[in-house]
Formats: C-alpha cells, sequence, structure tokens
C-alpha cells in the first residue's frame, strides 16, 4: 500500500503546497511565490507574507490536488511545516493543515523546516543521476538557506546529530545583506551568483581576496565578519569617490562563502568516514557551491535540482513520509531556530 501525503509549506514568502507518495514520487509540486512583492522593499516584510498566504491557501491547495489527479479520499495524512520561520506565516499553514486534518479525519505530521530541506535529496528528482538509489548512509549533511548554515551526521533516518553551526550570521542572509551593499536586487543569492558570472578573471585578480573565518577545531561557520569586510571595502570606496567594481566584488565575496562551506564539509566527511555527502536549502543551488563541493569532497555530493533547494511543499512531504511522527490538532508554531531538528516532537 502506498502512503499519500498532502504537504504545506509557509514558514516564509512562499505558500507550497505538495502531494508526496512514499516519500520519493512527487505527485504534485504547487509554489505560490511573493518574490517580486517582497523585492520592493530590499527584504520579505512579514505582515505582507502573511496575508498574501492568507490570500494563497484556498487556491494552492486546490490546484495541487488537481495537479496530482487525486481527491481528499486518496490522502492517507497532512503534513506542514510547524517552524522554524516567520510565526504569522507559519501560523496560516499549519492551522490550514490542522484544520484540514480534523475535517478528513486524517493523521497530522508536523515537520522542521530543516528536516524538510534534507530530505529533498530522497525524493526522486534528486535521484535520477543515481539511478534512483537513496543517498547512502553514513552521510554528512549541509544545510545552506536564509536562515540556518548547519551541519549533520546522519547514521540512518534515527540517528542524527548537529555537528556544527553557524555562529552568527547564515550564508544565505550573508548574500542577501551583501548584496544590498552593492545596490543588486533581492534575494541576493542569485543576484550574487548572476554578477560574479560578469567578472573577468583579471578583474577579479585585481581585488584582494576577502577574509574566511575557519574557526579550526570545530565544524562551525561564521559570515558575519566577511559581511563587515565587505561594507568596510563599500565604506572605503565611497569615501574616496571610488567606484565599485560590482560583479568582481560579487565574485570575490561568493568565492570566501564557497571556499569556507566545501573545506569544512569535505573534512567532516572524511573525519567521520561519510559514504556521501548531500547538501540542502536555497544556498544550494549555488552553481560555485556545488562545484566547489563536489572538487573538495572525496565522495559523491549529492544535490537536489533548483527548484527543490528552494522553499517548496515537496520537501515536507517527503520529511513526513521517512519519519511519520503524528501529533495531536492542538500543535502551536515555533517561529525560532530553538527546537532540534529531529526531536520526538518535531
Amino acid at each position: 500500500m502506498s502512503f499519500r501525503v498532502l504537504a504545506l509549506e509557509s514558514s516564509c514568502d512562499e505558500f507550497a503546497g505538495a502531494v508526496i507518495e512514499d516519500g520519493i514520487e512527487v505527485l504534485a509540486s504547487v509554489v505560490a511565490s511573493q518574490a517580486e512583492i517582497h523585492a520592493r522593499y530590499g527584504g520579505v516584510v512579514p505582515e505582507v507574507a502573511g496575508r498574501e498566504h492568507l490570500r494563497n491557501l484556498a487556491p494552492v491547495m486546490q490546484a495541487t490536488l488537481e495537479s496530482a489527479g487525486l481527491d481528499w479520499d486518496d490522502l492517507d495524512a497532512i503534513a506542514v511545516t510547524q517552524g522554524p520561520g516567520l510565526g504569522g506565516s507559519l501560523l496560516v499553514g499549519v492551522n490550514a493543515a490542522k484544520a484540514a486534518a480534523w475535517a478528513r479525519g486524517l493523521p497530522l505530521i508536523p515537520v522542521h523546516h530543516i528536516a524538510g530541506h534534507l530530505y529533498a535529496n530522497w525524493l526522486r528528482p534528486a535521484r535520477d543521476e543515481w539511478d534512483d538509489a537513496p543517498p547512502p548512509f553514513p552521510l554528512v549533511a549541509l544545510v545552506v538557506s536564509g536562515g540556518h548554515t548547519e551541519l549533520f551526521w546522519m547514521q540512518d533516518h534515527e540517528r542524527v546529530e548537529r555537528i556544527g553551526q553557524t555562529r552568527d550570521d547564515a550564508a544565505g542572509e550573508a548574500f542577501d545583506k551583501v548584496g544590498r551593499l552593492l545596490g543588486l536586487p533581492f534575494p541576493g543569492g542569485p543576484e550574487i551568483e548572476r554578477a560574479a558570472g560578469r567578472a573577468s578573471p583579471e578583474r577579479i585578480a585585481a581585488l584582494d581576496p576577502l577574509p574566511r573565518a575557519w574557526l579550526p577545531g570545530t565544524h562551525d561557520f561564521s559570515f558575519s565578519g566577511l559581511k563587515t569586510a565587505v561594507l568596510n571595502r563599500v565604506r572605503r570606496a565611497e569615501a574616496a569617490g571610488q567606484e565599485i567594481d560590482v560583479p568582481a566584488m560579487a565574485a570575490r565575496f561568493q568565492e570566501s562563502v564557497t571556499d569556507v562551506l566545501a573545506e569544512k564539509t569535505a573534512l567532516a566527511a572524511e573525519s567521520l568516514g561519510a559514504a556521501c555527502v548531500v547538501v540542502a536549502g536555497g544556498v544550494a543551488a549555488n552553481s560555485a557551491l556545488r562545484e566547489a563541493l563536489r572538487s573538495r569532497c572525496a565522495v559523491p555530493v549529492r544535490v537536489p535540482p533548483p527548484r527543490l533547494c528552494t522553499d517548496n511543499a515537496a520537501m515536507i512531504g517527503a520529511a513526513a513520509c521517512y519519519r511519520q511522527t503524528r501529533a495531536p490538532l492542538d500543535i502551536d508554531v515555533f517561529s525560532t531556530s530553538g527546537a532540534e531538528v529531529f526531536s520526538a516532537d518535531s
């Protein structure tokens, strides 16, 4: 018997729905993005995001079921992102999931947003180049997104340990902030990657490399100092009346971030004896990071297609299928990162 989950994701500025079968097959995936709305503000406005989610909720859920060619009676459970994220946005998704679970008599499975990102690697689109084989355990998992930069040691689906994390800014947050410093549109990640692609090797070499925070003896990360280094260079150039070479600066910044992420992930995989490395989160869509990881790691590196790296509900459905930690209908959201990613109640 197959196990089909309707999953909802609303942790930030996308309201997404998906139907996932057995943690592998993506029967439907629908995302209502608000990127254009928030671009005018240079970042996500929580109140606006919550209101847009309320507008998109019913159409997305209906479109998801129609795309899958299924009815409510064909579902076995409802999954939803419980946190972390924006409180108002999370409430829209969680309350919609609770209502659907109650009305249809279906189990409710809450999912930690980061667990969702990791389990995007178990979906069939992420398996295609590996002959449909799931990622082999034990493995090191790197999560890089707007709010998270973490390393996990996964011995199997039940034994998961966080071995490293950012001590300040997440990698994606640093991309957004540096993008603003360089006058690039929001979100900063893809814009910095595009700008860096326009820089010639000669223009990049004309700029001194930016610093790297190695934090020796740990698997932790830090990007606050790197962001400050870019800020100081921009201010010095402005004070001297000089024009910033934005593509070259973007390339130097991207180079610094990817260098640290790739090197520390490769060292963790080597020291722990990992069979592979999996990568997840919005920043995992960055092609320079993918190349750096594959060139540094001695084991295979698996990264989902870009559409499964950014926030989506398919990843939430995958995590729900593999973990199936059911919850009562009185659960609440958690907006901060304090909850353990793989605790018994998440």
